[in-house]
């Protein structure tokens, strides 16, 4: 179904991985428990591992702040009914399609801010992100970014706080889930916003971050080396004429609050997929009804 399986493991090969994992499950001293336990994968410590150029130490320290994060945020205990109010506008959705790699889709619409408030809007991010990892297929642990700039101006701008704090979020505590992130049409007047972020990022992080113009050959046919066409909305250079129906998400991501409740119960096996248990995915994801076309 899909083009080929995604390995963001790549730079430590052989059998020198199960042993750095185990390493860094060691390092971390008192036996794993609870949520903490689930949260620790094998594969979750490759993620970090990877991050780190498989540095055991500075792996540890990464996870150890996550595992803090995560004990004070709780982003497995936020449900849509708290958040549904910033996504009213559309501006950060699960797309109802996958790359061609099977990836899960975020589609960012920052020229759609609707709210003010700091602190829900990096919740509503964080749901959105824990809602993609859940509804990944079974042999993918990444998701892909598409950031659609239409109807962004500096009066309705994300403000640098907003955005080193998302990178924050996802760079430090979701290391190595972001396949690609695409910067689709962003004005001129964007430029000046970039260069005070593109220094939040870190190397791995830049590499993925793709911008694409329409009339620019290159970067259009970059992104269909990655999307279907006939799936991406008009707006990001597709051929789907679809809208954002928030009714429909609602009734969705209510769905997705059960299953993920049921996975975070502790109700589980221990057999990994996507980076978690295989109970993060069951019961088998629902496919994500489509926006209704216009």
């Amino acid at each position: 179904m899909f083009r080929r399986k995604s390995h963001p493991h790549s730079e430590q090969e052989g059998e020198d991985q199960p042993h750095k994992v185990k390493e860094v499950r060691t390092s971390l001293g008192t036996p794993l428990s609870g949520r903490d336990l689930q949260y620790c994968s094998d594969a979750c410590l490759r993620r970090y591992l990877e991050a780190r150029n498989w540095n055991v130490e500075k792996s540890k320290k990464m996870l150890e702040e996550t595992l803090k994060w995560r004990l004070t945020f709780k982003p497995e205990e936020i449900r849509w009914h708290e958040v549904a109010i910033e996504g009213e506008t559309g501006k950060a959705y699960r797309a109802n399609f996958h790359d061609r790699d099977g990836r899960t889709v975020l589609i960012l619409r920052p020229g759609m801010q609707n709210t003010t408030a700091l602190d829900n809007q990096m919740r509503h991010l964080v749901y959105l992100i824990e809602n993609a990892i859940l509804n990944l297929p079974q042999d993918q642990e990444q998701m892909s970014w598409l950031i659609d700039f239409t109807g962004w101006s500096l009066t309705n701008n994300v403000p640098i706080k907003s955005a080193r704090e998302t990178v924050n979020i996802l760079q430090n505590h979701y290391p190595e889930r972001l396949a690609v992130a695409f910067l689709y049409n962003p004005p001129r007047i964007f430029e000046a916003f970039w260069k005070i972020v593109k220094y939040f990022l870190d190397p791995k992080t830049m590499q993925k971050v793709k911008f694409v113009y329409p009339k620019n050959k290159d970067s259009v046919e970059l992104m269909k080396s990655y999307f279907d066409m006939d799936n991406l909305p008009n707006e990001l250079g597709g051929k789907a004429n679809l809208k954002y129906d928030h009714e429909e998400f609602s009734r969705q991501m209510t769905q997705d609050d059960v299953k993920a409740a049921k996975f975070w119960s502790f109700d589980k096996h221990h057999t990994e997929t996507n980076g978690y248990s295989a109970a993060e995915v069951a019961p088998k994801t629902e496919c994500l009804a489509p926006p209704v076309k216009v």
